[in-house]
């Protein structure tokens, strides 16, 4: 358009344009990067896929919001003991100053908070422990569902043999129990109060051929409600145990795993009802790390894509 050759002008840009050659982080950039100037008193910690699926530990400041000096350290792999020998870098006197970190609920990320910033009150990412309660909720969908394509199929092959027009039931919004299953996956995520009309329909009739279901997403619905609620940590410690209960009456599997993570990470998911701090900060910045890979149509240069990077968050 401008007259230039789009391959010579990158080739430009990242030899002589930029500054990328006289980096000083550029020798080391592929395994590990620094800025402990970015260092606030409330920081997140995630892992990234950068190219290939290959993992990195991203360590944001909340105090940044996304933008400019959001980069504290972004280290490659996750291995506690790897990503922790290039943190302890960063002087431990500023180190000593941070008093929050949200984190998901990985032993890794867990043993690398405690180890760099010993003074910082762990925190679990809400939006991890609802994530297994939908889960556990889809886990038992997806069981009716194999159920029901099984059902449609022997139907299928019995009316074949017997050379008739096969019986499948369809219900009165007009679906077949397979797509009733299949079609209700979205309502699922979703608070009543959210429900279209068709979902509301679609929910009645799932609720009432299948009460289990119904079951399962009062238990996960109970649990999102929990959260939702602006209340104390003493009064959310009552309110959970009255959703253990219900777990261990109701008898589904999955649900009484939850019910034992949530337990062993007690203490750190209770936090969250201090100052209510989540990881949709880190969550956020791993979206724009995707969406920036994906203008570039990939990653070539690692050393060269964490220059770009810096520039612009760090």
């Amino acid at each position: 358009m401008y007259g230039v050759n789009g391959k010579k002008f990158q080739r430009q840009y990242k030899k002589s344009i930029s500054d990328f050659k006289d980096w000083d982080q550029k020798q080391h950039a592929e395994d590990w990067i620094l800025y402990t100037e970015n260092l606030s008193d409330q920081l997140s910690l995630d892992e990234v896929a950068l190219s290939d699926g290959e993992l990195y530990t991203v360590l944001t400041s909340k105090k940044a919001k996304g933008k400019k000096g959001s980069i504290v350290a972004i280290i490659k792999g996750t291995q506690s003991d790897k990503v922790i020998e290039q943190i302890l870098k960063i002087s431990r006197k500023f180190r000593q100053k941070v008093k929050e970190i949200t984190l998901d609920m990985a032993g890794s990320m867990k043993l690398i908070a405690k180890r760099c910033f010993p003074n910082a009150i762990q925190v679990i990412d809400r939006f991890h422990v609802q994530k297994l309660a939908t889960e556990a909720l889809q886990d038992l969908r997806i069981q009716h569902r194999w159920q029901a394509i099984e059902l449609e199929n022997n139907c299928l092959t019995e009316a074949k043999e017997k050379k008739k027009t096969p019986e499948i039931e369809i219900f009165e919004n007009g679906d077949t129990r397979k797509q009733l299953l299949a079609r209700s996956r979205y309502l699922l995520y979703k608070t009543r109060e959210k429900w279209t009309s068709t979902q509301n329909e679609r929910a009645q009739i799932l609720f009432s051929h299948y009460p289990d279901l119904e079951k399962a997403y009062n238990l996960s619905d109970g649990l999102r409600k929990i959260y939702n609620q602006n209340i104390q940590k003493s009064v959310a410690i009552l309110k959970l145990a009255h959703w253990f209960k219900e777990v261990e009456e109701c008898g589904f599997k999955s649900f009484s795993v939850l019910m034992k993570t949530i337990m062993n990470h007690y203490n750190d998911i209770l936090n969250y009802f201090d100052q209510r701090s989540t990881n949709a900060s880190a969550e956020s910045f791993n979206a724009k790390i995707k969406n920036f890979r994906l203008q570039l149509r990939g990653v070539r240069d690692k050393s060269f894509f964490l220059f770009r990077l810096s520039k612009i968050f760090a």
